[in-house]
């Protein structure tokens, strides 16, 4: 069996062809070993940030940190920002888990499940008066679901006393995401940043770092208020991982700004879904109905366990990864990418794939 040459993976995902050269050019420029208090690598970090803030329109009055995963924002911003408990609202699988883990640092937490193929109903949530922080994962990469702006506009202005909290692991950088209508969001770089594993990037309102301020809360090597405090140098409070940050800087000097990553993405988003829902047998389907709520990055597929298993093993024998089904969906959906890395052709190739064996 040939190796896997086209990687539709979820996340780690396929890099960009260029961080062949860009790790390269770190090691023969001594990046791998200068110190993270140094002028170069606060000038990259600096860079970073303003290249974060340019190719992904987040306002100018908004704070960017690093950290090494979505998994750690989970607990930077439990620690840090909820004093009693924060509610979340989820309909999958990385929803779910950022739930179980803010109750294990903060127990009174909670939250409210809603279906896979619905919009959350804002008007009729019940949210506690002493509730610190609304949580919602923008982009469900479990089932592939997404949130879109005007409902997380909409829980702004019902709610205009909790943070509000975005997961957008598997959206941030590769869909034109308006920061300005949320307090946090957060996204680990393994996916539409086209990068390595180890990274994440967390972005924060001026409202956020106030209350954070109000707290002050101290105690971890990731309190916000002491990453605040680093970065107002473009440090970080710990030895980071300058490789990933300088790679972060080199692929955004090369990307387009995010309006046009986001067209193509969404064009090529609709015509996977024609695809599947039009030229693919009907042993498999979508697992997401409801086109209002599809996610433009992520795609499921559904059928029967038998049928998900074959045309995975198939597929991996043709050289194509596809991505494992998760949570509920575990054994009854794969689950494909739609990342900016991945080029036109290689969906190309994919297409063929099905048109062969499952038409």
């Amino acid at each position: 069996m040939p190796e896997p040459t086209l990687n539709f993976y979820p996340g780690p995902s396929k890099v960009y062809d260029q961080v062949k050269d860009y790790l390269i050019m770190a090691f023969d420029e001594g990046l791998l070993g200068i110190q993270h208090r140094s002028e170069k690598f606060v000038e990259i970090s600096k860079n970073t940030v303003a290249l974060l803030k340019k190719k992904l329109n987040i306002p100018q009055d908004y704070y960017v940190f690093f950290a090494s995963s979505a998994t750690e924002c989970w607990e930077i911003l439990t620690q840090s920002l909820v004093k009693r408990k924060s509610f979340h609202i989820y309909n999958g699988a990385f929803g779910q888990k950022w739930l179980d883990y803010a109750r294990k640092i903060r127990p009174e937490s909670s939250g409210t499940a809603f279906d896979l193929q619905a919009e959350i109903n804002v008007a009729d949530l019940q949210v506690a008066s002493d509730t610190d922080l609304i949580c919602i994962t923008q982009n469900e990469t479990s089932n592939g679901t997404q949130i879109k702006e005007n409902t997380i506009l909409n829980l702004f202005n019902r709610f205009p006393d909790p943070l509000i909290a975005v997961d957008a692991t598997s959206s941030m950088a590769g869909i034109n995401l308006k920061f300005i209508k949320a307090d946090i969001w957060y996204a680990s770089v393994q996916k539409c940043f086209g990068l390595p594993a180890g990274l994440a990037v967390m972005v924060c309102s001026p409202r956020t770092i106030y209350r954070a301020k109000q707290i002050n809360e101290r105690r971890y090597y990731n309190s916000l208020v002491l990453m605040y405090e680093k970065m107002l140098n473009f440090q970080t409070t710990y030895t980071p991982n300058v490789l990933n940050i300088f790679l972060l800087n080199k692929v955004l000097e090369q990307r387009p700004l995010i309006k046009q990553i986001d067209k193509d993405l969404t064009q090529r988003a609709q015509q996977l879904y024609d695809f599947f829902q039009e030229q693919v047998t009907s042993n498999l389907g979508l697992l997401v109905e409801n086109p209002d709520v599809r996610s433009y990055t992520v795609l499921a597929v559904k059928g029967e366990p038998k049928m998900i298993e074959d045309v995975k093993k198939n597929a991996a024998r043709q050289g194509i990864t596809l991505g494992n089904g998760y949570g509920a969906w575990a054994k009854n959906t794969f689950r494909i990418a739609n990342f900016p890395a991945i080029m036109d052709e290689e969906y190309g190739v994919l297409k063929d794939f099905f048109l062969k064996f499952y038409a």
